[in-house]
């Protein structure tokens, strides 16, 4: 782990553009490709916290812009990893990268295995993910369960400035095709930040102590799942919250010993419930433990573009609550 040199309060946009930064100086072959970055980014996560662009900074040769080609923008990667670049992609949201999906699944994920080691892929696909206010159907989703699917992908999805930053310096390190998920309602929330710190793939954090119930989750739902931890704490009931951090590979060690100490275990994400990551979880949890499991996610619906309709696919505390108590009375 690198030395920390200094603490700062970034967002988390600037989190993960302090990051990336840091990485393409310290290595000329860190480049990042996709649209709009060389307008800062849709987020502004391609824009330091002074305000300006990478692409200012590093020029068109590094900070590239490029058409509105996702499976393009990836392809033009991959190749590019392999010729012993470190590329970074900006696929903008997770609902465009299903139009590069070959190009992920097929291509990166699987060079290393098909052609024995001869090839690596440090390629990091940034896709953003969840919902984000009235933005519908088709900008709205969190896909995460597909690629953790995928042997030979590492899935990453931060909830915090701390963690994009750790994080994303952690993926570019990995040598292997990571996609990065980064929740759209999270870029402007803020938090300190240690630069020169890293976050290790495939450990979790605990987010909130608690002894009576273990709450799993990721991204943004960790902060609903610890505003309900705060309210059980007024019940009198203690909710241990766990950020995953990472879903591949994912701390299985760090469940299952908070399935030991406490007997209850409610996964929580903001994706659709059926066939979501947590039902992986929870059935890791069910077969190597005795701890009572419970699941809570969107229902199998698309996101509206209405207020009303887009809340009934969002998972806030009130709902974290209800299933908490729902599982203690088990």
């Amino acid at each position: 782990m690198n030395a920390v040199v200094d603490t700062l309060t970034l967002s988390y946009a600037q989190a993960a553009a302090v990051a990336l930064t840091e990485a393409m100086e310290a290595d000329p072959n860190v480049v990042a490709l996709g649209e709009d970055l060389g307008r800062g980014g849709v987020f502004g996560q391609y824009r330091s916290p002074e305000g300006q662009s990478l692409a200012a900074r590093f020029g068109p040769e590094r900070v590239i812009d490029t058409p509105i080609s996702e499976a393009a923008i990836v392809g033009a990667s991959v190749g590019m990893a392999l010729a012993g670049l470190r590329p970074v992609v900006e696929l903008r949201v997770v609902d465009f990268a299903l139009c590069a999906i070959d190009e992920l699944v097929n291509q990166a994920a699987k060079n290393r295995f098909m052609f024995g080691g001869q090839g690596r892929i440090p390629l990091v696909a940034r896709m953003p993910i969840g919902l984000w206010g009235s933005s519908a159907a088709q900008h709205s989703q969190s896909l995460e369960a597909w690629f953790a699917h995928i042997p030979g992908l590492v899935v990453v999805a931060p909830s915090t400035p701390a963690d994009n930053y750790g994080l994303l310096h952690a993926a570019l390190e990995s040598g292997d095709p990571v996609v990065y998920m980064e929740h759209k309602e999270l870029w402007g929330s803020t938090g300190p930040v240690a630069l020169g710190s890293r976050v290790e793939l495939g450990k979790a954090r605990i987010a909130h102590p608690g002894c009576d119930l273990s709450i799993v989750s990721w991204s943004r739902q960790v902060h609903a799942c610890v505003e309900a931890a705060k309210q059980l704490a007024d019940q009198g009931i203690g909710a241990e919250v766990i950020d995953l951090r990472t879903l591949w590979p994912w701390d299985r060690d760090a469940v299952l010993a908070s399935a030991a100490r406490t007997g209850r275990v409610l996964v929580v994400h903001e994706a659709v419930q059926v066939a979501g990551f947590g039902a992986e979880i929870a059935a890791t949890v069910a077969e190597h433990s005795g701890a009572r499991v419970g699941r809570l996610g969107a229902p199998r619906i698309p996101v509206g573009y209405a207020p009303v309709l887009e809340d009934e696919s969002r998972i806030g505390a009130a709902k974290v609550l209800k299933a908490a108590h729902a599982l203690l009375q088990r």
